[in-house]
């Protein structure tokens, strides 16, 4: 890893975009994305950081936007305009992208937000509902009652929203299993069309993982982990939200796109304070800090903080990791097309048919390979076997 950053060019037409908001209301304490509270912040300053940025390294004509952070409903109607006007002059996303994404928390989503949201282009919302047990909301370090959730939701379909997607977390310490099952229950009756449900984990840096060293919180035991996932899939399947993705489920054609081309290893821009591009070969990772990032863009007209040119070798392992995460899995033959890298002996493959041996992959429909029931809740476990042999 570099940490004195090569400078991208502009990235290639078609280059879906991301674009980082840091501010939020509160930092949850599970989170280890890069964000702040937005109390003291100049905003505007922000906004124009990331236009800078963006006339100097996005895409021309994205095939999908996506504004994350951190909490994009935190700005206000008119911070929203400048920000997403300014970024269809600079790429011209409205008449190219397909899937435009806002992720949003309900205490900052109403209908009027979701009305501005609308008019300005965007056509997916991601809605941040976590949990629907106060007492998990405030051990998250959420500002937003159960209300408000349901509330939000309604308030995005009431102007006509038709691809929405709610986030949940389960596996909470002290969770019981009957509990989770009535709140995804609560959940389905609003009909959403994508829903993200994710295991709880600990990352490092964040006040759950030393609560965790502390011993202030535990971990449900393994067995019990593993009875929420597979109860979780079985109940979303049979509302008709299919598991495309370990933790992603979707009715059909509504799978999240943008995400669909991470997993897929393809190369997307990121702007904004953190946020990582992958473009021609180079990763890059721009600055976290607020001041430090909107300086770097008036002072060197560029953000980054470090990068490096993965070994196709790397590039080869992360793209198998990566799509195996999806419930099509692929193909020896399609992920060195992702990779670039058409070698003729791919140690990877081998790597599959043992897994296969295994029992933790098996072959597709589509001719390749993908986790198998046992494999599924060990998807990062399989990953770490691919990682290992890329450093071999």
């Amino acid at each position: 890893m570099n940490a004195s950053p090569q400078l991208f060019s502009r990235a290639a037409d078609g280059t879906p975009l991301y674009v980082h908001l840091p501010f939020c209301a509160a930092k949850c304490h599970y989170c280890d994305f890069f964000s702040v509270p937005a109390e003291g912040h100049d905003r505007g300053e922000m906004i124009d950081a990331i236009l800078r940025e963006a006339e100097l390294y996005a895409p021309r004509a994205p095939r999908t936007l996506f504004l994350g952070g951190g909490t994009p409903s935190l700005l206000d109607a008119a911070e929203l305009q400048r920000l997403l006007d300014g970024l269809d002059e600079r790429t011209g996303w409205r008449a190219s992208a397909v899937e435009r994404t806002a992720e949003c928390n309900p205490e900052s989503l109403d209908a009027a937000k979701a009305q501005a949201l609308l008019n300005l282009g965007i056509n997916r919302l991601s809605i941040g509902f976590q949990s629907l047990d106060p007492a998990t909301l405030q051990l998250f370090g959420r500002v937003h009652d159960v209300e408000m959730s349901f509330a939000a939701f309604r308030a995005a379909r009431s102007v006509g929203f038709e691809a929405l997607n709610i986030d949940l977390i389960y596996a909470v310490p002290g969770q019981a299993l009957e509990t989770w099952l009535a709140d995804l229950e609560r959940v389905l009756e609003l009909e959403p069309e994508h829903l993200s449900a994710y295991n709880l984990t600990f990352e490092e840096e964040t006040l759950f993982r030393r609560w965790l060293e502390e011993g202030r919180l535990q971990k449900l035991p393994e067995e019990r982990e593993l009875a929420f996932f597979w109860a979780t899939r079985e109940r979303l399947a049979a509302a008709g939200l299919e598991a495309y993705e370990i933790s992603n489920f979707a009715r059909s054609g509504k799978q999240c796109r943008h995400n669909v081309n991470y997993w897929h290893n393809g190369e997307y821009l990121g702007i904004g304070p953190s946020a990582v591009s992958k473009v021609g070969g180079m990763r890059r990772g721009n600055h976290k800090g607020i001041q430090g990032y909107t300086r770097r863009i008036r002072e060197a007209a560029q953000a980054g903080a470090w990068s490096e040119e993965p070994t196709p070798r790397a590039r080869l392992a992360e793209t198998w990791w990566l799509g195996l995460r999806l419930a099509e899995g692929l193909s020896a033959a399609e992920a060195r097309q992702r990779a670039d890298c058409p070698v003729a002996d791919d140690p990877f493959e081998a790597l599959a048919e043992r897994l296969l041996v295994l029992g933790l992959l098996e072959h597709s429909d589509r001719g390749g390979y993908r986790l198998s029931p046992t494999g599924l809740p060990l998807a990062d476990h399989v990953a770490k076997q691919f990682l290992a042999l890329s450093t071999e």
